[in-house]
C-alpha cells in the first residue's frame, strides 16, 4: 500500500505523453529551415532546358505576336504575319482585340536571339491589354542542347 510517484496506474503504465522526442524533432527542423531559408531567397544561375512540346492544333484564326531578331514587332493571325508595329500600336491593337473577343488567346513567337527582357515586355503588354490566355511558340524540331 505504498504511494506510486510514477504517475501511472497499478500496472506500471505511464499516463503522461513524453514530449521530449517531439521537441527534439522540432528543434532539428527549425535549424534546417533557418539554414536553408537564406539559400532559397538568393537567385541561382541556371540554364533552362529545352523540351519538345506537343504541337498545338492548327487554327487559322490564332493571333500571333512575332518578335524578330532585329526587334520588330508584328501582329497577325495564322500565316499572315501582318505589318510591323511599334509597342504603342501593338498595345492599342491588343486592347481592341481583347474588347472584341475576350476569350481570344494570343501566342508570342520570338526569335531565339531576342533577350528575355523584350519577350517579358511583350507578355506584360498582352496581360495589361486584358488578354487572359497567352502562349509561347517553340520549334519542337530544334535540337536540345546537351
Amino acid at each position: 500500500m505504498g504511494m506510486s510517484t510514477s504517475g501511472g496506474d497499478d500496472d506500471g503504465l505511464m499516463a503522461e505523453i513524453n514530449v521530449t522526442p517531439f521537441v527534439d524533432v522540432m528543434l532539428v527542423l527549425l535549424i534546417i529551415f533557418m539554414v536553408t531559408a537564406p539559400m532559397m531567397t538568393s537567385g541561382l544561375e541556371v540554364q533552362l532546358p529545352r523540351a519538345a512540346a506537343p504541337a498545338l492544333p492548327s487554327v487559322d484564326e490564332q493571333a500571333v505576336v512575332t518578335l524578330t531578331a532585329g526587334g520588330t514587332l508584328h501582329l497577325g493571325t495564322g500565316a499572315d504575319q501582318g505589318q510591323a508595329l511599334a509597342e504603342e500600336a501593338l498595345a492599342a491593337s491588343l486592347r481592341a482585340m481583347a474588347e472584341l473577343k475576350p476569350e481570344q488567346g494570343i501566342f508570342i513567337r520570338a526569335d531565339g536571339q531576342v533577350p528575355y527582357e523584350k519577350v517579358a515586355r511583350i507578355l506584360a503588354l498582352c496581360t495589361a491589354a486584358g488578354i487572359q490566355k497567352v502562349g509561347m511558340v517553340t520549334d519542337p524540331r530544334a535540337p536540345s542542347p546537351q
